[in-house]
């Protein structure tokens, strides 16, 4: 199951397992409008929305007994960043309009935590099985805001908590750092000269990176721990769709 999957990172990352050739689920609040292979089994979800979240999940149990992989990409924190005219993305904390918080936290932390919640259910009995959370840099430095900063330390701290309770049933957690992803919106911001793509990843390079961890012997090992995933591909040999190595960000580049 890939939560958020209608566009961005979650469209990409349904598309590539899809290509892999996992049975795969899609959620979203657009997800029955959004450009995904037919194969891709879709269910309409707000996930702010915890009976939704629910129903998503019974829906995934009527059609499929076993889940090995939930990806947690829904995140409303991108929405709404300029205002009547102004761009309060980088406001100070005091200025800040308080729905971000509800985006970021709410639409973000808390529906990954709900979905992490509802998958390991199903995923005990199994005694396997792989949650992602996407998370970024902003968890260990700032950027942006002081909300977005909160959202991702809470997503990297809550995926390590989980990795220690999952640890004894072999169910694995980990938070993915994507670097600059060409979504739909960054594309549109790179037309107006506002980011240079020379070393940006396609949506579906982060679905590549997750198969290729889900299969390989040393996952367990990493549960627990927030990975930048160009540095994964570089070490598991995964290149991206025009077959480039993206370059890691680091501390300092991000």
């Amino acid at each position: 199951m890939v939560t958020g999957a209608s566009r961005g990172v979650g469209r990409g990352v349904a598309i590539a397992l899809a290509g892999a050739g996992f049975e795969v689920f899609a959620t979203g609040r657009t997800i029955a409008t959004a450009d995904l292979p037919p194969a891709v089994v879709r269910i309409v979800c707000d996930h702010t929305s915890d009976a939704q979240t629910n129903l998503a999940f019974e829906q995934l149990r009527a059609s499929s007994q076993q889940l090995d992989l939930l990806v947690n990409s829904a995140w409303g924190g991108y929405e709404r960043m300029v205002e009547d005219g102004q761009f309060t993305w980088r406001l100070p904390f005091w200025e800040q309009p308080l729905h971000r918080w509800t985006s970021m936290l709410d639409a973000g932390v808390r529906a990954a935590f709900v979905a992490s919640s509802l998958a390991a259910g199903m995923m005990l009995p199994l005694r396997q099985g792989l949650i992602v959370n996407i998370s970024s840099w902003p968890a260990r430095k700032y950027i942006g805001n002081v909300i977005y900063g909160v959202s991702k330390a809470a997503t990297d701290k809550m995926t390590s908590d989980m990795a220690e309770e999952l640890r004894p049933h072999g169910i694995a957690a980990i938070a993915l750092y994507p670097g600059l992803v060409r979504t739909e919106a960054v594309l549109r911001a790179a037309e107006g000269g506002w980011f240079d793509l020379s070393n940006s990843e396609s949506p579906e390079f982060i679905g590549r990176v997750i198969e290729a961890l889900w299969r390989h012997p040393t996952l367990m090992q990493r549960s627990g721990q927030a990975l930048v995933a160009a540095a994964v591909a570089s070490e598991l040999g995964i290149r991206d769709l025009d077959g480039k190595q993206p370059s890691p960000l680091t501390i300092d580049t991000a």
